[in-house]
């Protein structure tokens, strides 16, 4: 079972992710990375889907157009829009998985309900069904110009390595390239540095046509920079929004603790001590009974108001920092916790309390429910961000539920426009991971 738990909607979260993955640096590094041999068959195929997506939409969408004078064309216009909508939902999904960028759907929510025509409508004025369209006209032209330049790079590269090989085999003469005839071993051999220097082009090549058509793509297949702007807008506001409950849900805490537990204990004290000193002089023994029940009483109520207070905000954190305040909770925890902070300066104040309890509130369900033998705790900063990461070896199982303590742990991520996942299969092991913005 994996869970995520974030801020808002994921498209509210992160919009776009622009960067295409580039992977390790250098040619070694380029041919061994998997996102260059997962770019290549698209840049080879997707010239062929641009083509029957080009052919469909020129040849059905003037003729629709003309019938939709006489309104016999609006259904069919309508059906065919939406299939040019699934076809680039088709491909934002394929572009995900050839070249790691993560493009969302950018289309407005229809307020047609379940009228057909008011939800054709809107699907009409929306600005990102005609970016679609115009996507899918120019991926023919485009795909052509990708797939040339991989496929003669590509070609000659494996033509040249294999071409020893074919005369080892054999074969009389290799003809490599048009006037580039190899019939001899020796001449052979001499194609093998030429097909290196073709391979090295072919994988730089591949990468900056990923680059260029990921631009392209998240040109007219994303969210402009109004939706942009819309999405993060909602993302605030849902971040807000639970912020705000998050601190009403602690304050109702701290009013129930002290209500049921400490205010409950000084009563009981109060009483005793009262009792107490009624039968001092007709029952010293009594009255001592009673001294001594107070007693035990207030060191309780003293307990629960000091672990109140951690609750609220630990001093030891505010004082010596979070690897101190962590270093408390594994500690007390009741199995063995390892414990790594690589965080050379002090976050500001917000990160280290949400990380803080992330860690607390992990370490207190691993030990009610996880009958975990052993547990680490990882701390570590990372592109102006904090990433807490809490494992054990329990049973698994924990998911975030409403009013749960996971669940809280996201809302006080999410005021800092944070992220929790947490992930813990049946069986375990259980990863919850905190992902908290920090510019420092």
């Amino acid at each position: 079972m994996t869970a995520e738990t974030a801020a808002s909607a994921p498209t509210a979260r992160a919009p776009l992710r622009r960067r295409v993955p580039l992977g390790p640096h250098g040619p070694l590094g380029l041919l061994v990375d998997p996102m260059t041999w997962r770019a290549v068959p698209y840049l080879l195929g997707g010239m062929f889907y641009g083509l029957v997506c080009c052919a469909a939409l020129v040849s059905v969408v003037p003729f629709l157009l003309t019938l939709v004078a006489v309104w016999v064309g609006v259904p069919l216009l309508a059906l065919t829009m939406v299939a040019w909508r699934a076809a680039a939902m088709l491909e934002r999904r394929t572009l995900r998985l050839a070249f790691g960028v993560v493009i969302p759907d950018p289309y407005r929510p229809s307020e047609g309900g379940g009228n057909l025509f008011l939800r054709w409508k809107d699907m009409v004025v929306d600005p990102a069904t005609w970016k679609d369209l115009l996507y899918l006209l120019l991926l023919l032209p485009v795909g052509v110009v990708e797939f040339v330049v991989a496929g003669v790079l590509w070609s000659l590269a494996v033509g040249l390595f294999a071409t020893p090989f074919l005369l080892l085999a054999g074969v009389g003469e290799v003809s490599i390239a048009y006037g580039l005839v190899a019939d001899s071993v020796p001449d052979a051999l001499l194609c093998l540095p030429s097909g290196a220097g073709l391979l090295v082009t072919a994988l730089y090549a591949t990468r900056g046509i990923a680059r260029l058509h990921t631009l392209f793509a998240v040109a007219l297949l994303g969210p402009g920079k109004k939706g942009l702007l819309i999405a993060r807008a909602a993302h605030l506001r849902a971040s807000r929004a639970r912020g705000v409950d998050a601190a009403e849900a602690e304050r109702r805490r701290i009013e129930r603790d002290l209500h049921d537990g400490a205010q409950q204990r000084l009563l009981s004290v109060a009483m005793d001590l009262g009792r107490a000193q009624a039968k001092m002089d007709t029952d010293p023994e009594a009255a001592r009974h009673l001294l001594a029940q107070a007693h035990a009483g207030t060191k309780a109520a003293i307990a629960e108001l000091r672990d109140l207070a951690r609750g609220i905000h630990p001093a030891i954190l505010t004082d010596r920092g979070l690897d101190a305040a962590l270093s408390s909770l594994a500690a007390r925890a009741p199995v063995q916790v390892s414990l790594s902070v690589e965080v050379s300066h002090r976050p500001p104040a917000a990160v280290e309390s949400i990380a803080y309890f992330v860690v607390a509130e992990s370490l207190t369900n691993m030990a009610k429910h996880s009958a975990a033998t052993e547990a680490s705790v990882r701390v570590s900063r990372r592109d102006q961000r904090v990433f807490v990461e809490v494992r054990d070896d329990g049973v698994g199982g924990a998911a975030p539920r409403a009013g749960g303590g996971l669940a809280g742990l996201a809302d006080r991520a999410a005021t800092i426009d944070g992220v929790l996942v947490v992930d813990s299969p049946p069986g375990g092991p259980t990863l919850i991971r905190a992902e908290l913005p920090c510019e420092w």
